[in-house]
């Protein structure tokens, strides 16, 4: 008897669970869009990002370090791994 309890609540938190995963990825998904874009309006604009944290991840570069100026990125920002081999080759 336990049992016809318990499984209709597991499917419901199941079904719960994974309404806020697809949510968060939605929200991913339009916040790297939105980052794109910004990118593009800097790149156009000939700004540049100087964030004080990144100097050694320049140093790095013009070391010719490159994988490691990526994993120190991913370190200092919390960037995922595509996110960070991007950013690094905009500032090399």
């Amino acid at each position: 008897m336990e049992i016809l309890f318990w499984v209709p609540v597991a499917f419901l938190l199941y079904g719960a669970v994974r309404a806020v995963e697809v949510r968060i990825s939605r929200s991913d998904r339009q916040l790297a869009r939105v980052e794109r874009k910004l990118d593009l309006v800097l790149d156009h604009l000939g700004l540049q990002e100087h964030d004080p944290r990144l100097g050694e991840v320049i140093e790095l570069l013009r070391s010719g370090k490159r994988i490691h100026a990526i994993k120190r990125y991913r370190e200092l920002t919390g960037a995922d791994l595509k996110q960070a081999k991007e950013a690094v080759e905009r500032l090399g």
